[in-house]
C-alpha cells in the first residue's frame, strides 16, 4: 500500500517537472528565435533609458489594469505615465543580468506567437481590454506551472514598486513620506 502512494507522488513530481521542462524550452526556443529573427528591438524606445517599443505597448495596458483602486479614474492617464517612466528609471538601475531576464519576458509577451497561448490576448496589446488583462493576470498568478506564477510576480512587483516609489501614491496609502533629516 505504501509503495502506491510513493509510486503516485513521484509521477506526479515526473509530470510536474516534464511540464516545467516543456514550459522552460517553449520560453527559451520563443526568445531566442525572437532575437534571432530581429523581433526582439534591442534599442530603447524615443523617452526612454531602457523599455523599448514592443515593451511600451504592453506596459501601457498593464500598468492601468494594475493600479485600478488605488488611483482615481480622471488621475490614472497621469499615474500610468508616470508608472511607466519610473519603472524604466528602476529598469535602468538593474543588474545587467536580471534586465536581460526581464527583457526575454517582455519579449515574450510582445511576440504574438507566445503571447497568444500564454496570456490568452491573441490580439494586439493596444487592442485589449481590461478583462482580458486581468484574465491574463489571474491565469498566470494562478498557473500549475512556476514560471508563470514567477513572470505575474515579477510583473506585480515592478509595476507596484515603481508606483509606490512616487510621492503621488503616498498619500492614497496613508504614508507620510520619508523623514525629513
Amino acid at each position: 500500500m505504501t509503495e502506491l502512494h510513493v509510486e503516485n507522488a513521484l509521477l506526479s513530481r515526473r509530470g510536474a517537472l516534464k511540464i516545467g521542462v516543456c514550459a522552460s524550452a517553449l520560453l527559451a526556443t520563443a526568445g531566442l528565435s525572437a532575437s534571432l529573427s530581429g523581433c526582439a528591438a534591442s534599442s530603447s524606445a524615443r523617452g526612454f533609458a531602457v523599455l523599448r517599443s514592443s515593451d511600451l505597448a504592453f506596459l501601457r495596458a498593464l500598468i492601468p489594469v494594475m493600479l485600478l483602486g488605488s488611483v482615481a479614474a480622471p488621475a490614472m492617464p497621469g499615474a500610468a505615465d508616470a508608472t511607466l517612466h519610473k519603472l524604466d528609471d528602476n529598469l535602468n538601475h538593474l543588474s545587467p543580468g536580471l534586465l536581460s531576464l526581464t527583457q526575454q519576458l517582455f519579449d515574450v509577451l510582445a511576440m504574438p506567437v507566445t503571447r497568444g497561448p500564454l496570456t490568452g490576448v491573441w490580439g494586439r496589446w493596444e487592442n485589449a481590454t481590461p478583462e482580458q488583462i486581468r484574465h491574463f493576470l489571474q491565469r498566470w498568478q494562478n498557473s500549475s506551472l512556476n514560471l508563470l506564477r514567477m513572470g505575474h510576480s515579477s510583473l506585480l512587483q515592478l509595476v507596484m514598486m515603481s508606483w509606490y516609489e512616487r510621492p503621488e501614491a503616498w498619500a492614497a496609502c496613508g504614508y507620510p513620506g520619508p523623514p525629513k533629516v
